[in-house]
Parts: C-alpha cells; sequence; structure tokens
C-alpha cells in the first residue's frame, strides 16, 4: 500500500459514523463474511445512474480497504443503468490522496489504469451498464449507490441487491466548491468502506 494512502486511511474516523449509517452497512458486512466463511470469491459490483462518479469511488475504494485490511478473493466492479464516462474530477480527487492513475485510451468514455500499491495489479476504470461484459453475471452483491439506480435498475436474480445511496458529487460542478465537495463524497465512501472491511473476521 503507498504511504500516502495508508496515511490518509489512518486519518478515518470510523468510530464516528450515525449509528444509522452503519445499521445500512450491516447488509453488506454479512454478505462479505458469509462468502469469507465458505471461502468463496466475494464480487462487489457498485452501481449508479451513469457510472461516472460514486460508483467507480466505491468500486476504488471497497477493493483499497480489502486489500488494507488482509481480506482476500475480493473483485470490486462498477456499472451504470447507462454508460456515460468517468468523470475528471473523481481522478484528480483520488491522485490527490495518493492514488497513480494513468489514461490507457482517450475517447468519448476513457478507460483507466489505478494503483494503490506497487504489489497489485492496477485497477481499470471506465463506465460501462452495470451488465456489462467485463461485470460478473452471477454470485455477486449489486450495491445501489444512488437512490435513482436503485428505482431503475432491473431485478437481477442472480444476485443480492444492497442499497446504500449518497449523495451526487454532480451537485457541485462548476462551482467553487467542486473539488471540497468530491473530496468530501470520496472520504465519506473511504469511511465507510474502511468500516465495512474492519469488521471482518
Amino acid at each position: 500500500m503507498k504511504d500516502r494512502i495508508s496515511t490518509y486511511i489512518n486519518s478515518l474516523a470510523i468510530d464516528k459514523l450515525p449509528i444509522e449509517r452503519t445499521k445500512k452497512l450491516l447488509v453488506l458486512i454479512e454478505y462479505i463474511q458469509n462468502k469469507k466463511d465458505a471461502n468463496e470469491p466475494i464480487r462487489l459490483n457498485f452501481i449508479c445512474t451513469h457510472n461516472s462518479r460514486r460508483s467507480h469511488l466505491c468500486q476504488v475504494w471497497a477493493k483499497t480497504m480489502a486489500n488494507y485490511h488482509g481480506i482476500e478473493k475480493v473483485k470490486c466492479y462498477s456499472g451504470g443503468t447507462e454508460a456515460t464516462a468517468v468523470f475528471p474530477v473523481v481522478i484528480e480527487t483520488l491522485e490527490n490522496v495518493g492514488f497513480t492513475v494513468t489514461k490507457i485510451s482517450n475517447y468519448t468514455n476513457p478507460t483507466y489504469k489505478l494503483s494503490f500499491s506497487e504489489e497489485t495489479n492496477p485497477m481499470t476504470l471506465f463506465s460501462k451498464r452495470f451488465n456489462d461484459y467485463y461485470n460478473p453475471r452471477k454470485d455477486f452483491a449489486a450495491v445501489m449507490t444512488c437512490t435513482d439506480a436503485d428505482e431503475n435498475c432491473p431485478i437481477i436474480p442472480e444476485a443480492i441487491r444492497v442499497s446504500l445511496p449518497y449523495n451526487d458529487p454532480k451537485i457541485s460542478d462548476g462551482t467553487d466548491q467542486q473539488v471540497q465537495v468530491y473530496a468530501e463524497r470520496s472520504e465519506q465512501i473511504a469511511t465507510e468502506m474502511n468500516y465495512i472491511f474492519s469488521r471482518i473476521k
């Protein structure tokens, strides 16, 4: 784990999460724990409408926290009810806390490689639908990171469904608060993913 990212993780106040929020996280904790106990792959697909902001932050932080806490066999994905592009400020926000990000394609919907450690393979980030070929087809947790996706994403019989909505940082786009709002949303997601994986035994 890169030193800057470890330092950032150590600064997160997981003991100050509201009780009502930790209750929402319990469903995902139980899913991960049950898979670990059964020695089965842990597949998490984070889903929001455009797969451009919250779902990618969740994908990155979930995988990072799994590594940080030594939880193996964790595969993290993201998708949307439609494909757009990773919003550039998401990439900048992750770089600001120590992630190494490389753009490997420069299309309208670019692909990025992201690393939190020198020892692990980079993660691949690009916008896609939740049922894209890149994502799992069965035996996974479909984690809804926005209420709109929760309402519009069809039933996925091959997956368990978890509702874990976050406020959209998009509301700050083009304002003086943009950098701060994205940093705050990333911190919230990082804190909650840290809490989840810290509870796995």
